[in-house]
């Protein structure tokens, strides 16, 4: 072979080398400095790694590729070929999607892993009939109420400017007589500092990570529930990659998993003490406060079994036999 030839064949080889890789845009709702956005790009690295580099997945954090309401459409119409969503956007798609976001249901971390079991065979049917396919999920810590003064029961809580996430959270204020105003995360800290909402309720995470503590001085640690983000890939997408693509992606996503819980956990109480360091007083609810939410939660735990017909009478049966 003289060098002309040999030249060519090195180029081919080149080419066909670069067009074998495989590029994946992840679109992820939350800030590239969140925990969860930082167990994505683990697992980004973990599958590039493990695909010798066939499979290159690049995360876009911050809602900067789709908004958070936008991921999953995107990734069912092959927009992006896998994203991350907070599972209860979902629920006025199909109750199942917001079983984790029932007041009240599963409160601990061992709870909501035992939520997370019984929830899932129904979550892969679901995306399943859609051309999707779940690829891990991974628990926030538990949700508190951030608000601008202090409470001691759900009828302080009236008139509240609320700012509502997901179905879920939009029928909490209903229930309390608080106004619902839709904010993802990503617009948050802006909706605090300019006045369009003056509380909500989400995780330790959540409020540190868009700086609430600059407007709001007061999170009542209740632990009401633990939603999940959910990572999700296109069937199609993912059968077109070599099945030992496949099983990094699996094995990576299986080791996310993992990894995230443990850190969800870890970190839930260092959110605590981070946010008292910035000013924020952690309250332990007054017993009526508690014991209103968990009538909130009697009341909207029947209304979504109501909704969910039998498969949601059947998941609650079996998260509560487990």
């Amino acid at each position: 072979m003289n060098l002309k030839h040999a030249l060519i064949t090195l180029a081919a080889f080149g080419a066909t080398g670069a067009f074998a890789q495989t590029k994946w845009d992840l679109p992820a709702a939350y800030p590239a400095s969140n925990f969860h956005t930082e167990n994505l790009q683990l697992f980004a690295n973990d599958v590039e790694k493990a695909s010798g580099g066939k499979l290159k997945i690049q995360v876009h954090a911050n809602a900067s590729l789709f908004k958070a309401n936008e991921i999953k459409r995107a990734v069912q119409g092959g927009q992006a070929p896998i994203g991350e969503l907070l599972l209860v956007n979902a629920e006025n798609e199909n109750p199942m999607y917001g079983a984790d976001g029932i007041p009240f249901l599963a409160t601990s971390y061992a709870e909501a892993r035992k939520l997370a079991t019984v929830q899932k065979p129904y979550l892969d049917k679901l995306l399943a009939a859609q051309g999707m396919k779940l690829l891990y999920a991974v628990a926030w810590p538990p949700q508190g109420i951030y608000v601008n003064k202090e409470i001691a029961s759900v009828a302080d809580m009236r008139g509240l400017k609320w700012r509502a996430y997901s179905p879920a959270t939009a029928k909490i204020a209903e229930l309390v007589g608080a106004q619902p105003v839709t904010i993802q995360q990503a617009e948050l800290s802006q909706a605090l500092a300019t006045g369009v909402v003056n509380s909500y309720m989400s995780s330790g995470s959540t409020g540190y990570d868009s700086k609430t503590y600059e407007s709001i001085k007061y999170w009542y640690d209740t632990q009401a529930w633990m939603p999940k983000n959910g990572v999700i890939v296109n069937q199609k997408a993912f059968d077109a990659l070599d099945k030992p693509t496949q099983a990094a992606v699996l094995k990576a996503a299986a080791d996310a998993e993992v990894r995230g819980w443990r850190i969800s956990e870890e970190k839930n109480d260092w959110y605590k003490k981070a946010l008292a360091e910035k000013g924020m007083k952690i309250m332990k609810p007054a017993p009526k406060l508690m014991a209103d939410l968990k009538q909130v939660g009697v009341i909207m735990q029947a209304d979504w079994a109501r909704k969910a017909g039998p498969d949601g009478v059947a998941l609650i049966d079996a998260f509560n036999k487990k």
